[in-house]
């Protein structure tokens, strides 16, 4: 279906719905890479004028991606809560975003319509929004998890402790997760990319993560981030396994690409329910995501990169999964280009990913050949804070040695909690308690006095 939007004497014409789509979107340089980005700020306005007249049932009849070639597409459409969409079914785009803002709107309320909103109709109403729009939508939607504590409580602020090591040394890994808990951070996963993707080396690697929470009664999960056949070949083993990662796309081909389909991603959920390893929930899949992983695969079909990335959500959302993690600014500045474009990028993901009802946490990130730095670090992750994301990362110094890439230290963690008032999670932040690393009041103690910790050997 054609759409046009007239200013005075000029008329836009936009073929059809990802067109319009991916015209009204914010620039960034994926888009234009992949020849979809509106051609000047005019046109850009005259789509998002287009969009915010939009029915938002439109979405349910004209897909971005056919649904007779693309299971993504039939998952959505399929799974759609219709009873859920009633509430907002009669309003526009653009109506949609004023009620999003709106008090109306408020926690409870927005936690009863996520399944009834699409990622399309997600998308659609961030391009119509400000930054600090996206800041208060985000905040207000609240996703809460649980496998060994609970993650997204109000009040609180989680981190994965990502203790990457170039050769899978276990004494090097062992000793950044143990820098990580001094300084209380882990409690939303201790999760290693190794950089090797060979059973034996990943299953030493979860066995070594096992001893040690084991050992020292630690109220968190890990994760090895390998692919998913890895970690079910390992689960079938008896191997220690918490939670079962996979990196996923918005499209079928994005996620042939990784090597993977939804039928392979239930086998698995299936598989880590089953082992029951989780204390007081069951939340057992750890999702990550990318804006520019669909078109760096030759996979959008025509999609702008922000569309694809919430509908990378709609996978995640029909797992359950304990997190979700966009990992924001890795892939490079081919898909968004600088501190600007990646700050936004941010914001969007976390607002549609909690809109749609799932436990966003931000992976704020650049590469060394971005147009970005730290200054930008620093004010995404007090923006993403704000907005109430789950979780961010925690890697030390900020310097992944395994991944060369930039992003969010221990001490970064710490300084949101401490600006914001905001603790880890409430079994985590006992656990810090006990071990006298945190006091009552969630102030940090001497590392000192968790001598018992400096003697960990598990890693032998």
């Amino acid at each position: 279906m054609a759409y046009k939007h007239t200013v005075g004497n000029f008329s836009y014409d936009f073929t059809d719905l990802r067109t319009l789509l991916a015209k009204a979107s914010p620039f960034r340089s994926g888009d234009e890479l992949a020849g979809l980005s509106a051609s000047n700020y005019e046109e850009r306005m005259a789509a998002q004028m287009c969009l915010a007249n939009l029915p938002l049932t439109v979405f349910l009849n004209e897909s971005v991606v056919p649904y007779e070639d693309d299971d993504v597409t039939r998952l959505i459409l399929d799974t759609h809560d219709k009873a859920a969409f009633n509430i907002i079914s009669s309003k526009t785009v653009g109506e949609f975003r004023d009620w999003l803002l709106s008090d109306n709107a408020d926690t409870a309320t927005l936690s009863t319509i996520a399944k009834g909103i699409t990622p399309e109709m997600a998308a659609a109403v961030s391009k119509l929004m400000r930054n600090q729009d996206l800041v208060l939508v985000g905040a207000k939607c609240r996703k809460v998890t649980a496998f060994r504590n609970t993650i997204g409580l109000p009040g609180r602020f989680s981190s994965r402790i990502q203790p990457n090591h170039p050769f899978d040394d276990l004494k090097g890994i062992a000793a950044s997760i143990i820098d990580g808990l001094l300084f209380g951070c882990g409690d939303a996963v201790i999760g290693i990319n190794p950089a090797s993707d060979h059973p034996n080396i990943v299953e030493a690697q979860l066995r070594m993560m096992d001893r040690l929470i084991s050992q020292y009664n630690i109220p968190t999960q890990t994760c090895v981030l390998t692919h998913i056949t890895t970690t079910m070949q390992l689960m079938e083993q008896g191997a220690p396994v918490d939670l079962v990662f996979q990196s996923i796309g918005g499209t079928q081909k994005t996620n042939e690409g990784f090597g993977i389909g939804l039928s392979m991603l239930n086998e698995a959920h299936l598989a880590a329910m089953e082992l029951k390893r989780g204390t007081i929930g069951n939340n057992c899949m750890y999702f990550e995501t990318g804006q520019g992983s669909s078109l760096s695969s030759n996979a959008h079909h025509g999609v702008d990169q922000q569309t694809l990335e919430a509908r990378a959500y709609g996978v995640a959302r029909h797992f359950d999964p304990l997190l979700v993690n966009a990992v924001v600014g890795f892939i490079g500045p081919e898909y968004l280009y600088d501190g600007k474009q990646i700050t936004r990028a941010a914001l969007e993901d976390n607002m549609t990913g909690k809109l749609l009802g799932l436990p966003m946490g931000l992976d704020l990130c650049f590469t060394n050949h971005a147009e970005s730095d730290f200054d930008d670090l620093d004010n995404m992750m007090m923006l993403a804070a704000m907005a109430g994301t789950n979780f961010i990362m925690g890697i030390p110094g900020s310097d992944d040695i395994m991944l060369h890439y930039q992003s969010t230290s221990y001490h970064d963690i710490l300084f949101i909690r401490k600006m914001l008032g905001l603790r880890p999670a409430p079994e985590f932040e006992q656990w810090l308690i006990r071990q006298e690393l945190m006091d009552e009041a969630g102030t940090l103690l001497a590392p000192e006095n968790a001598r018992s910790l400096l003697t960990f050997k598990g890693y032998e």
